[in-house]
């Protein structure tokens, strides 16, 4: 199944069908990597944060009840559709679409949470999107995001004897998923999740692709772009297996 979505890259099916958007809060339930974006926001006192592939809004949200006044950005309609329709939606700017064609604005933090980065698989299109960041951070404003240490392999764990759970959910009753590899082709990696529903034996898969950038490769590109490096951190919820980049626009 392919999503109508035609930005800068194309929305997975877990994002883009309606069906399968309205339960991934509820799989993906586990959002504790999402503290430590809270305390980047504090710790660069930003008000105004642009959230590049927000999904179903769980981080913006977040931010939206301390205050902040935030973007969100997703190619992903369904995702969109969930993120605007739940408790606090209406403190979002919501933008159908991605970074590379943002409408003016100016703030003073970028995120790009969970496998966002990695979705990128385009170098093209990932160059577009680290310059449209650029373009609208405030001087002294930083991008942060993450991404997976190609080093560390973490796509020989999924299969599905370490997936394979059941989820109760309200209103749709339990729900299978699993995830299966389906190609290595480093820096290239591709996987599908297989989501079965009780209530009517349909069965949904939705397959993506991450690519695993090396470290040196992403602090080059930044550096290109006008960026400078201001840290690499470790992820507190993957610890040794994640790059957290903290990148400074400086004053033009």
């Amino acid at each position: 199944m392919s999503s109508p979505d035609t930005f800068g890259r194309m929305a997975d099916e877990l994002f883009g069908h309606p069906r399968l958007a309205a339960i991934y809060d509820a799989v993906d339930s586990d959002r504790r990597d999402l503290d430590a974006y809270v305390r980047v926001v504090e710790e660069f006192g930003a008000r105004r944060v642009l959230d590049v592939g927000c999904g179903t809004g769980v981080f913006a949200l977040r931010l939206a009840e301390r205050g902040i006044e935030v973007v969100g950005v997703d190619p992903a309609a369904a995702s969109l559709d969930v993120a605007r329709a739940k408790p606090g939606g209406e403190r979002v700017r919501w933008i159908h679409g991605d970074a590379t064609a943002l409408p003016s604005l100016r703030v003073d933090l970028a995120t790009m949470t969970g496998n966002a980065a990695q979705a990128v698989v385009d170098p093209r299109v990932w160059q577009e999107t680290l310059r449209g960041v650029h373009d609208v951070l405030r001087p002294g404003g930083r991008f942060v995001f993450e991404t997976r240490d190609p080093a560390k392999r973490a796509w020989e764990a999924w299969n599905r004897e370490a997936s394979y759970r059941v989820t109760e959910i309200p209103g749709v009753g339990a729900v299978e998923n699993w995830v299966e590899l389906i190609e290595v082709s480093e820096p290239l990696v591709t996987f599908r999740s297989t989501y079965v529903f009780a209530a009517d034996e349909q069965v949904m898969t939705s397959d993506s692709t991450l690519r695993f950038r090396e470290q040196g490769e992403i602090e080059a590109e930044l550096v290109a772009l006008g960026y400078v490096v201001e840290d690499v951190r470790d992820a507190p919820d993957r610890p040794g297996r994640e790059f957290v980049f903290v990148a400074l626009c400086p004053g033009r």
